[in-house]
């Protein structure tokens, strides 16, 4: 390894937009670190790639978030983490696993908050990092059928913003972002069994666009990013409209999003 190569960490480095961002931070001269539970395509991946190492973790898990951590601290030349794990639950709150809840909070909150905290004090003593939180266009919006999910992204925005602002005042050239991306062309939507067909095609776009967006924002070292032209403009019109107003779009959206998950489970059971 050469004394000025970068290092690059990336959770959930095994598909969609952790895949892109390691594509993404190779081509730009980084060695790879990736991180994932499934270790087979972690390999596939980092021999694709080259100059990649594979740490197979689940980061919902004390002991294996434990040695992702002790990994990024002893690590000098971290310059990019990218905090991308994460899944999605479907159903009302009530209804649903309070395991699989006790997980995405780990994983969305927890683990974020351990991560970032591993790596930063390096890069604030090196005066040199990039932390990019990889949160979701659902973090502005109440979405009833998946609250939980926009709950925990909210914090990674809030989060990810506090720690913009205090290394602005520490005058750190350190950047934090948080990305929100919305409806992705990842596998994420496929474990929720969503129909895609019930999204409407231009509000899809590639993991590659997302990641191009990202990394183009922290050039300009901007905190919140929302990928794509459309999703900027709902979560700017959306902020402006009354809570009431905001509740009942959420409502109907929840309802009609409900409709379509189980009508789907009705096709795939006959």
């Amino acid at each position: 390894m050469s004394p000025a190569e970068s290092v690059a960490l990336i959770t959930g480095a095994s598909s969609g937009i952790g895949e892109a961002f390691a594509r993404a931070l190779s081509q730009r001269g980084c060695r790879l670190i990736l991180v994932a539970r499934r270790r087979e395509r972690l390999e596939r991946l980092a021999a694709e790639l080259g100059r990649a190492e594979v740490l197979t973790a689940d980061l919902a898990i004390d002991s294996d978030l434990n040695v992702v951590e002790s990994r990024i601290a002893s690590e000098p030349r971290l310059d990019f983490l990218v905090n991308n794990a994460g899944f999605g639950i479907l159903g009302c709150f009530h209804e649903t696993s309070p395991q699989d809840q006790d997980r995405m909070h780990r994983l969305h909150i927890l683990a974020v908050e351990r991560l970032t905290h591993a790596a930063l004090g390096g890069m604030v003593a090196r005066r040199k990092g990039n932390i990019i939180n990889v949160s979701s266009v659902a973090a502005f919006f109440r979405t009833p059928n998946s609250l939980t999910y926009g709950a925990t992204k909210a914090w990674i925005n809030s989060f990810t913003e506090g720690l913009h602002v205090e290394l602005k005042s520490l005058r750190s050239p350190v950047r934090a972002q948080a990305l929100c991306p919305g409806f992705t062309h990842t596998e994420f939507h496929d474990s929720l069994a969503m129909d895609r067909n019930a999204i409407p095609a231009m509000l899809w776009m590639s993991a590659g666009d997302v990641v191009n967006e990202s990394l183009g924002a922290l050039a300009k070292n901007r905190c919140l990013v929302v990928p794509g032209r459309v999703y900027r403009i709902f979560v700017f019109l959306h902020g402006l409209l009354p809570r009431r107003l905001q509740h009942c779009i959420a409502i109907r959206y929840g309802n009609a999003r409900r409709q379509s998950s189980e009508k789907l489970q009705k096709k795939n059971r006959i």
